[in-house]
């Protein structure tokens, strides 16, 4: 169901940058698991280039039962510019979830007119994936901004609706980065390395799809993907005395 996404992602990357393989870690490239209804297989790709220091992006495929895509681009250090996060899940065609932010490292006035605003207009278009649904596992005031598509949608919806919004949010946010002044003094640059640091311990520690992962790939494998390649700069939470 995502495949176009995914595609239309990498045609975009490739056209506005000089991109170079970024490793990943033995073992967490590509793996497939026989555990659910029907074979699932997750495949991770991920980049750089001088502009962005980390382009990932994973594809789990199982079939009717679950269709995934999921994104985060991390500016380089010496860009404020927010992180552009995609999590789409499909389970089978009528339990969708979906979701796209320009992510913000910080949340006072000056940062959101400059990088949040702008999609103001574009979000205004697409109302149907403007859903105030509960967030369950973040505090919305984190790491999410206000012009966030976060919607339960169908199939139909997905291509009429989500795909013409994620090309219009993604080059958005080409041209946003391309526009960007980069920072020069250390202290502005440490200030970036902390924000993004905080922001994979945060998902790491919260994110939901650590149990899904471990469902089709066992809990080593996820523990691993999770703190190795998705969050890998976060640290894993001490495993407390006697509990092992």
């Amino acid at each position: 169901m995502f495949k176009p996404f995914q595609q239309f992602l990498e045609k975009e990357l490739f056209e506005n940058f000089a991109l170079e393989s970024r490793p990943i870690p033995s073992g967490l490239e590509s793996v497939v698991s026989e555990r659910g209804k029907n074979p699932a297989t997750i495949q991770s790709w991920c980049y750089e280039c001088p502009e962005l220091r980390k382009i990932r992006y994973t594809y789990i495929d199982a079939g009717e039962t679950a269709q995934i895509f999921n994104s985060v681009i991390y500016p380089s250090h010496n860009y404020d510019v927010p992180l552009l996060g995609i999590d789409f899940l499909a389970f089978g065609q009528k339990k969708i979830l979906v979701v796209i932010d320009f992510q913000p490292l910080f949340r006072d006035r000056p940062y959101t007119d400059k990088y949040i605003e702008p999609l103001t207009e574009i979000r205004a278009k697409y109302s149907s994936l403007v859903q105030d649904l509960e967030m369950k596992f973040y505090d919305a005031n984190q790491y999410f901004s206000k012009n966030l598509l976060f919607a339960k949608t169908d199939a139909e919806t997905v291509v009429n609706q989500l795909f013409p919004a994620y090309q219009e949010y993604v080059q958005l946010y080409w041209q946003m980065l391309h526009q960007a002044t980069p920072l020069s003094s250390p202290e502005e640059i440490q200030r970036i390395v902390k924000a993004q640091k905080e922001y994979d311990q945060y998902s790491a520690e919260r994110d939901p799809a650590s149990g899904l992962f471990g469902s089709y790939f066992g809990h080593e494998w996820s523990e691993r993907f999770l703190y190795e390649f998705l969050f890998e700069d976060a640290v894993p939470l001490a495993v407390p005395a006697g509990t092992k």
